[in-house]
């Protein structure tokens, strides 16, 4: 793992994989997401300003939840504002939700179809997220627990300093996990999306299929995350998550039932987006 690529030329200031990596897979999102909505029928332009609207609330989300998570830890406001804490990866839940809300809002505001809009978006968060946490792989943050196993892993001395990773001994590689559990959601949505029958079929399946793949992992994962009844707060949101999910799945496919005449064309997507 290499938590720092190199030094700015003439300076002590390192350049993190692991910003350069959530920076790629956020580009690599949106530019799907661009893509998808346009076959759509969605402005691109529009498409653009709203990823940028999300970007901004998720790091604000995730920062958010993380200080709420870990507030014991923190103790103090000069922590909270801290440059540290600016670096952190935050709470991706936090973002997320933060993020979905922001969306909805600003859809509504701008007339865009909301549930024709998080379509387009579901697949290209699954995949930027699958890049960012290969990111949290290289730092070291969202490490999991002890293992003696063959897929255990030991990081490095730099990783402990900026993430206070434990090195003393082989870790299971939680981030590895949950990057190839959302490279699987990416292309089970894609499959997904390409035999919709209602809008909002795929982001609806996204956090069931999320919400599911982010609980089991959840006990792997060995780094502080809060607690809500028994489970890490990001576990009890996974709880709630599948149920919303297939809530709104079952509501919005008896609604498409009803209405056959609104849901013509959804199910046919052109090849070169499958």
């Amino acid at each position: 793992m290499w938590p720092e690529l190199f030094k700015i030329p003439g300076t002590d200031f390192p350049v993190a994989t692991y910003g350069v990596l959530v920076a790629a897979g956020f580009v690599l999102a949106l530019w799907l997401i661009a893509r998808v909505a346009e076959r759509d029928g969605l402005p691109r332009n529009r498409i653009y300003d709203l990823g940028l609207y999300v970007l901004a609330s998720g790091l604000i989300g995730s920062k958010l939840l993380l200080v709420i998570t870990e507030w014991k830890e923190l103790g103090s406001f000069e922590r909270i504002f801290s440059i540290n804490l600016l670096q952190s990866a935050g709470v991706y839940y936090g973002g997320f939700l933060i993020a979905l809300a922001v969306g909805m809002f600003l859809t509504i505001r701008w007339r865009l179809p909301w549930r024709k809009a998080v379509d387009a978006f579901a697949p290209g968060v699954a995949l930027g997220h699958a890049v960012g946490r290969v990111g949290c792989f290289s730092a070291g943050c969202c490490w999991g627990r002890e293992t003696s196993s063959w897929i255990g892993v030991t990081f490095t001395q730099r990783a402990h300093e900026l993430t206070g990773v434990p090195i003393e001994a082989p870790l299971i590689p939680t981030q590895l996990i949950e990057a190839a559990a959302n490279l699987a959601i990416f292309g089970l949505l894609i499959w997904i999306r390409r035999r919709r029958s209602f809008e909002g079929q795929v982001m609806f399946a996204y956090l069931m299929l999320y919400g599911v793949a982010r609980f089991i992992i959840e006990f792997w994962r060995g780094d502080e995350r809060g607690q809500v009844l028994s489970l890490s707060t990001s576990q009890f949101i996974s709880a709630v998550m599948f149920p919303a999910g297939l809530a709104l799945w079952i509501y919005y496919r008896k609604r498409a039932d009803k209405e056959p005449s609104q849901q013509q064309g959804v199910a046919a997507e052109p090849a070169s987006i499958k």
